[in-house]
């Protein structure tokens, strides 16, 4: 029984893409008369049936060494390209986290979304997007990883522009799809110069390959620099991190998986190719120290300044990310991995919270809010244990995981510490901030009749909400969690103060609502610096933009009166001879023959005269020497 389950493991994201197809009959219009949600129920089903049979090999591969699970796709001379998917606790583990949590969020969706016509072609867009991330952290071929990848990149434009009537989702959309293109190609690179270098594309030949691999240090910087790009793009990462917060014009149970899920996959990614990058390029290693560190603390003091309430939960979600990156570039995939599933849980819940707040007042402003905790207390009361799940406060997930890092860096790397303080400070303070204008105070014009949220969305809120209480928990038993007597009791004190100055800061702020901008210097320029991102945008603006406009307007002139002008110049001349030889003819065969033959005498005149010119030079030269020597 257990081979067979192990065997089967390739069937578990085919279930979602089973129930993407499903939905095609409703979403594309066929279906009518029964409206949208029959798509819905069959995804869900679809989903439900992944998440069982996870379960069970999950179950099964715990007693079992690691094994590997190979398809032949294309095998031509040499060239053997494979599917390969790994069967191990740690890949079956991630994959029922994903298909628990895609299936809770669908459940949230079918609530969120019961009003919208759309409903069905989101669901087959979630099936599809669910179906790219179970695969991707199965994979074992980096053939197969970029695949995926490409997938989630268009299932990311498709789902973020899924209110396409809208101008801000498809700009959103066209953004965070090109922005992640730019990772993307560069992987790209990689992955065909490591076929190249290697001659094989699965994660086990490349480990041995670059083991041994002896390049030339450019190449193998280069190499290691193409190979972080793509998990940097998906990660939303310096500096390919301003398309998460405009990704947010999408709809939320999307968000909800994006920040949480895609970014996971994202650095699950980046983990497995970490032992490659080691052997070839260790500065790439410290890029990914200086990027992980860059983004956590300045997506984090951006996120203090957002007035949009997803937006601010998503800068959040970098900064996170970030001290993963730093965690992952000093060689610590552990400690990134317990990061990634105290965030991965918290954050979802968050989003799942902000949902029904959106839903319910048809508003993002966070400005217009305030006063809902007495009105939705289970919308507050999940967000409030997210807030504390996420950052350094004792005992739920975000503590033990923001401990194992400094604990880890505390006498190794002392300067690394202060990326994770700092996070989790300002972290705290951003939250509790947020908190206090949605769920606090006075209720405002949009928040005085707002009702709890529907069953739909409740039943998985308070799900989620037991699962990020119960997150130690979880980690005990996957030995992510180090044993008490290892703990540095400073370090934890420390993190403690952190957390606890963060929302102490937050609760105590004064958060005016009169206005969204402080009219004040110099708070005003820090307020804008922030909320602007740094004004990044504008940087890109008047430097890569400018420049690829520059030369498509160059290349663009050279095209039309250049290349086009001598292909008319040629065409013009065509005219115009042949209007001129058409009133020389005269039907008579002599006169052609001797049209004929003077042009080939012409033609050999002209080919020849050069010739002749240098055998003269040549002769006159011999002449002249001989003359001189008598």
């Amino acid at each position: 029984m257990t081979e067979f389950l192990t065997q089967t493991i390739w069937v578990v994201p085919i279930y979602s893409w089973i129930g993407a197809f499903l939905t095609i009959p409703w979403a594309t219009g066929i279906v009518r008369r029964t409206g949208p949600r029959p798509a819905a129920y069959f995804n869900l089903l679809m989903t439900l049936f992944a998440c069982i049979h996870g379960w069970l090999i999950f179950q099964a591969s715990l007693q079992e060494a690691v094994q590997e699970i190979q398809f032949h796709w294309l095998m031509v001379a040499d060239i053997d390209i494979s599917f390969v998917l790994e069967v191990s606790p740690v890949s079956t583990a991630a994959m029922e986290f994903i298909t628990s949590l895609s299936l809770l969020a669908q459940l949230y969706a079918l609530g969120y979304m019961e009003k919208d016509w759309g409903l069905a072609r989101f669901f087959a867009l979630m099936g599809f997007f669910e179906g790219a991330l179970i695969g991707i952290v199965l994979s074992n071929s980096l053939f197969l990883t970029y695949a995926l990848l490409e997938m989630l990149t268009l299932c990311t434009l498709l789902i973020v522009g899924f209110w396409y009537a809208q101008p801000l989702a498809l700009k959103a959309a066209r953004d965070a799809f090109l922005t992640k293109r730019v990772g993307d190609i560069l992987l790209l690179i990689g992955v065909v110069s490591l076929a190249t270098f290697a001659g094989s594309l699965t994660f086990s030949d490349l480990y041995t390959w670059a083991y041994s691999a002896n390049l030339p240090p450019l190449v193998g910087n280069l190499l290691g620099l193409a190979l972080i790009a793509g998990p940097i793009g998906k990660c939303a990462q310096f500096p390919l991190n301003l398309w998460l917060d405009e990704a947010m014009e999408g709809p939320n149970p999307a968000s909800v998986l994006r920040n949480s899920l895609v970014v996971t996959c994202g650095t699950y990614v980046l983990i497995k190719l970490v032992p490659i990058v080691t052997m070839i390029s260790p500065l790439t290693l410290s890029v990914l120290v200086v990027i992980g560190t860059i983004t956590a603390l300045g997506t984090s003091m951006v996120a203090i300044a957002q007035i949009d309430i997803k937006r601010s939960l998503s800068h959040s979600t970098s900064a996170y990310i970030g001290l993963v990156f730093i965690a992952v570039g000093m060689q610590r995939s552990d400690i990134g991995v317990i990061l990634l599933v105290a965030h991965a849980f918290a954050k979802a819940l968050m989003f799942m919270s902000i949902g029904g707040v959106i839903l319910n007042t048809n508003n993002q402003n966070l400005a217009e809010m305030g006063g809902l905790g007495s009105k939705m207390p289970a919308t507050s009361t999940a967000f409030a244990v997210g807030i504390v799940g996420l950052i350094g406060l004792f005992p739920l997930g975000g503590f033990w995981a923001m401990s194992e890092g400094i604990n880890a860096f505390w006498f190794d790397a002392p300067l690394l510490v202060i990326p994770f303080l700092f996070v989790n400070a300002v972290t705290a303070l951003g939250l509790v901030r947020v908190f206090r204008l949605v769920f606090l105070g006075k209720p405002q014009a949009k928040t005085r009749r707002a009702p709890e949220v529907p069953w739909a969305m409740a039943l998985p809120m308070v799900a989620l909400t037991i699962l990020t209480l119960l997150v130690p928990v979880l980690m005990r038993p996957m030995e992510l969690l180090s044993e008490w007597e290892y703990l540095n009791p400073l370090a934890e004190v420390t993190l403690v103060i952190s957390g606890v100055v963060g929302c102490t800061a937050g609760a105590l702020i004064y958060l005016p609502r009169t206005w969204s901008r402080s009219i004040r210097m110099p708070l005003k320029l820090f307020q804008d610096l922030f909320a602007y991102d740094f004004y990044l945008d504008e940087l890109y603006r008047y430097t890569i933009v400018f420049a690829v406009l520059l030369f498509s307007n160059i290349t663009a002139w050279i095209d039309r009166y250049i290349v086009d002008g001598l292909v008319n110049l040629v065409g013009l001349g065509t005219v115009f001879s042949g209007q001129g030889l058409k009133y020389s003819v005269s039907g008579k065969s002599q006169f052609y023959v001797l049209t004929i033959l003077l042009g080939i005498s012409l033609l050999a005149i002209f080919i020849t005269w050069p010739l002749n010119q240098w055998s003269l030079s040549q002769w006159s030269l011999e002449q002249w020497s001989l003359f001189i020597g008598d």
